[in-house]
């Protein structure tokens, strides 16, 4: 499914909402170029969950978890200065979701043959020629919820 183009303000109004509907585990996955708008929709993804705290880029932590009302979580990670994907391993990847959390994967392509992309969400975000303000977003994969 292809929506938009949206601006910023668009795009972060459809991540909360989209967040807000978002139930039991998750793996997220968010595709695009750099400056697409990965990191401005995971933060409106988490906001949707609930999460309050602020969230930086994971770039150089590479994972962040958050907690969020009635006992869900967030854990966002962004794969980008991966070296390798069994680098994963460091950062408890076997081990996600736990529980009822989201994982949004920032470069979910870097974890290689380890994304489970059989039950992820993938939200590709591509640039608009001609339209720098403007974004493309692309859903492929599970269905988060019923009317996305």
């Amino acid at each position: 499914m292809i929506l938009g183009p949206w601006d910023e303000a668009a795009l972060t109004t459809w991540g909360r909402e989209l967040g807000a509907r978002v139930s039991g585990p998750a793996w997220i996955g968010l595709r695009g170029p750099l400056g697409a708008g990965k990191s401005v929709l995971a933060r409106a993804l988490a906001e949707g969950i609930g999460v309050r705290a602020t969230m930086p880029s994971p770039t150089f932590n590479l994972l962040f978890r958050y907690a969020a009302p009635q006992g869900r979580s967030l854990v966002h990670m962004d794969l980008y200065r991966l070296a390798a994907p069994e680098e994963l391993d460091e950062l408890g990847w076997d081990e996600l979701p736990d529980g009822d959390e989201m994982v949004l994967v920032e470069w979910p392509e870097r974890a290689g043959a380890r994304w489970p992309a059989e039950q992820a969400t993938e939200i590709e975000l591509a640039l608009v020629p001609g339209a720098p303000e403007q974004r493309l977003v692309t859903l492929r994969g599970r269905a988060l919820v019923g009317d996305a």
